[in-house]
């Protein structure tokens, strides 16, 4: 849907969500506790992060293997997963495994990237051996930035982005709220035991240098930024603009009021 290929490359934007959101996944991780011995594919795996953070939660006692399509991607991953991880460069609608490799499957913030999810969803749960858990997760596709000072441009600025996406990428406000369907994902896919949990990704003045980096490259450069002023009021961009330059004196990631939540879902089904 995202129109992902091998030569796509937003390794930057990765590795700066993944630092910035590393205490909510890891938290995600750990909750799994995967037994030691385990076998893990973690498609979809970007720039190898949670590579490394399923091996530091079991201890190194598993095989975990990461999987992503895109080249630059797996050559980052390469180099950040543990020494002897398996990284494969492959699409994840044609895996190169064997059926009923894996006890667990993790694809976070990956599955919206397929036109057809639920054949996504039983494409990796042929991986799993019987009683296997698939992993889906998806943090808010469109970050909602909360003004503690300012509802209207909130709303406003929220819209914008959905306007942006709506024609950027030919996505229905459907598709847009697709982080609402993992459930149903599952379901189809006849997949047991489903269960879900959101997590908060809460962030407050003072910001980690990790949270400034990813809120302002990512989100006030990226996700905002130029591509927003065909869809805001002239003077409104003018406002956001300020509130996203740190040479500004608005700039709005040193305001004592800053606030900012970002939903992180994770639902887990047995095979």
């Amino acid at each position: 849907m995202l129109g992902d290929t091998p030569q796509r490359d937003y390794a930057e934007k990765l590795k700066m969500f993944n630092a910035f959101a590393r205490p909510e996944l890891c938290e995600a991780i750990d909750a799994l506790a995967v037994p030691a011995g385990s076998r893990v594919l973690d498609a979809g795996c970007g720039t190898g992060e949670a590579v490394a953070w399923f091996h530091q939660s079991i201890q190194g006692r598993a095989m975990v293997v990461g999987m992503d399509l895109a080249t630059a991607h797996i050559h980052i991953a390469r180099r950040t997963a543990p020494t002897g991880a398996p990284i494969l460069q492959a699409d994840m609608m044609r895996p190169p495994l064997a059926d009923g490799s894996f006890d667990l499957v993790w694809a976070v913030n990956a599955i919206n990237h397929l036109s057809d999810p639920v054949a996504g969803v039983r494409v990796l749960s042929n991986l799993l051996r019987p009683g296997g858990r698939l992993v889906i997760g998806q943090s808010s596709l469109l970050p909602d930035m909360y003004f503690a000072w300012d509802s209207r441009l909130e709303r406003i600025v929220n819209e914008a982005v959905r306007q942006y996406y709506r024609e950027r990428y030919g996505r229905s406000e459907h598709d847009l709220a697709a982080i609402r369907s993992l459930v149903g994902w599952l379901q189809t896919a006849e997949l047991r035991q489903v269960s879900v949990r959101t997590r908060m990704i809460e962030r407050t003045h003072p910001l980690t240098e990790a949270d400034e980096r990813y809120l302002l490259h990512v989100i006030f450069r990226g996700t905002w930024g130029e591509r927003l002023r065909p869809y805001l009021r002239r003077e409104d961009f003018e406002a956001l603009a300020r509130l996203c330059d740190p040479d500004d004196a608005c700039y709005a990631l040193r305001r004592p009021d800053f606030h900012f939540l970002q939903s992180l879902t994770i639902a887990v089904a047995t095979k």
